[in-house]
């Protein structure tokens, strides 16, 4: 077992509410709280907390209470923020929707939570009444925040002056958010996280990533999104920072937007790091706000990690998390510069680690030197979920009975207590008896100047063996063949390692916080 090399700190015992607002210093309520970034309009944080209480009262006239489920089905804007610390504030747990999401999703995640409010918006809105409706949440239970016939918006919430209620919970065992697993793999599940898991990750995280009441934060990842939730959105506030909104990644408005607000601490997932390494246009726009670039999400690559560094003048760190650890569990201290790019920085204050070998089930060991062999990541801590909601028995897969949480990720450990992601352990692909890491290929393969993006998958060949099968996106104008691609990676890898089929297609099929969706991909090579 091996933990941080950081001092353990104290999480208070304090809902997330309190925690973020309950002492705030009377000279920050005038701070710029979030701006949006395509209007521009500005919430202070005196405003901020104003709306989150009348929403909050609002929400308890409507007969909510503590431990009742309200969704929110919204992209990033300074109303999601708002709302989403309204729903907090009046003692019920927020289960928040992929703004993508269909209707048979909306309608799935609702039954599953026990939804009896949906909070939406009108770009979103047909998807959220067929879903909705389906499950009896119709008329009043349905509000638009930016307003539609026959449901109540944000300015009717704000607007009636309620005051928030006085509720009464164990931060330690109340929900706070219900969020759904991506379901990259299998049907999403949810994760019960309490107030307790949020204000911890917050109070863990935020001394290694280093945000500050200086930064201006870029918040294009999804709130919805735990990653965006606690990374972006709670330690953001907590530190009083100023958060600006982008609804949804388009490549133009994010460059544009981080020139005119000098953006100064960005978080982004893998494949905005291949633009912002890669593409023409970033060279058109003033990036010299940029400080820090954070990626998470997926692992990222060590060259494109050093190209975007290279070419932003910025320091660029990751971390490592998942829903079920609310989420980070790793990460890079950001005062420091000779942690090694492509890994996943340290373990964080409070947390104890395991790597297990996933074929004997044995404990690996800390080397004294060098990096440890790979094995399945396990984490405790105070940021672990409660469970999966309505499912015991994957919550006791999930779980240990001594409080460990099996990742399903396979990593490595150096002597220094550097943690690095090696690969999804679900994910590896078994070639004649070798296990071969997609993650590992990809990274090579977006080392080639001509490719744009990839994403590697495991499939049969003629002969009904595993092989690897590289799908590959290329640069704008740029030509390469499939054997070709075959040949760059037989030059740099083992020979079990080798991709043994290639098709180029236009776009990876990736999730909202940037992970590849390879059962898409299997999908695809089925019809191939």
């Amino acid at each position: 077992m091996f933990a941080s090399p950081y001092p353990n700190v104290s999480i208070p015992e304090l809902s997330l509410y309190d925690f973020l607002f309950g002492s705030i210093d009377e000279a920050d309520l005038d701070r710029a709280a979030v701006t949006d970034g395509t209007s521009g309009a500005t919430t202070t944080y005196r405003e901020l907390i104003a709306q989150i209480d009348a929403i909050a009262g609002a929400l308890a006239a409507d007969g909510v209470a503590v431990g009742d489920v309200v969704a929110l089905h919204s992209p990033n804007t300074p109303a999601f923020v708002a709302v989403f610390h309204g729903i907090l504030r009046a003692g019920a747990t927020a289960t928040t929707i992929n703004a993508l999401a269909t209707a048979d999703d909306i309608a799935s995640q609702l039954s599953d939570a026990g939804a009896t409010r949906l909070i939406t918006v009108t770009p979103l809105l047909d998807a959220a009444l067929t879903g909705s409706t389906r499950v009896g949440l119709v008329g009043e239970n349905v509000i638009v925040l930016d307003g539609a016939e026959g449901h109540r918006s944000l300015s009717d919430l704000i607007g009636a002056g309620l005051p928030a209620p006085d509720v009464i919970f164990d931060p330690s065992v109340h929900l706070a958010v219900l969020p759904f697993s991506s379901g990259t793999t299998a049907k999403p599940k949810g994760v019960m996280l309490t107030h307790r898991n949020l204000v911890a990750n917050v109070a863990q995280g935020g001394p290694l990533i280093g945000v500050t009441s200086d930064d201006t934060v870029l918040a294009v990842l999804p709130f919805f999104h735990i990653y965006g939730m606690t990374v972006l959105l709670n330690l953001a506030l907590s530190t009083r920072a100023t958060l600006v909104t982008m609804p949804r990644f388009d490549l133009v408005e994010f460059l544009r937007i981080i020139t005119d607000h000098r953006c100064s601490y960005i978080f982004i997932a893998p494949p905005i790091a291949v633009a912002l390494a890669k593409h023409p246009l970033v060279d058109q726009y003033q990036l010299d706000s940029v400080r820090v670039v954070m990626s998470g999400a997926a692992s990222l690559d060590e060259a494109i990690a050093a190209a975007v560094a290279e070419r932003l003048t910025c320091r660029v760190i990751q971390g490592y998390g998942m829903s079920e650890m609310s989420p980070v569990s790793h990460a890079h201290d950001v005062t420091k510069t000779d942690i090694p790019l492509g890994s996943v920085g340290f373990t964080i204050p409070n947390v104890e680690c395991r790597l297990i070998d996933p074929l004997t089930g044995d404990e690996i060991a800390v080397p004294e030197t060098g990096v440890s062999r790979p094995g399945e990541l396990l984490c405790r801590g105070p940021n672990i979920m409660v469970g999966y909601l309505g499912n015991e028995q994957a919550s006791r897969d999930a779980l240990t009975d001594d409080g460990f949480l099996h990742t399903g990720d396979v990593a490595t450990v150096s002597a220094e207590g550097y943690v690095t992601i090696v690969d999804r352990l679900k994910e590896l692909i078994k070639y004649k008896g070798h296990q071969v890491a997609p993650a590992e290929l990809e990274a090579l393969l977006l080392s080639h100047p001509l490719v744009a993006d990839a994403a590697v998958i495991g499939v049969a060949d003629a002969d009904g063996e595993e092989v690897p099968k590289a799908y590959v996106v290329l640069q704008p104008q740029a030509e390469l063949t499939e054997d070709e691609v075959i040949a760059f990676v037989a030059e740099r890898v083992a020979p079990y390692k080798k991709v043994r089929q290639v098709e180029m297609i236009e776009t990876i099929p990736k999730s909202s916080s940037g992970k590849i969706l390879r059962k898409d991909l299997r999908i695809l090579a089925g019809r191939s």
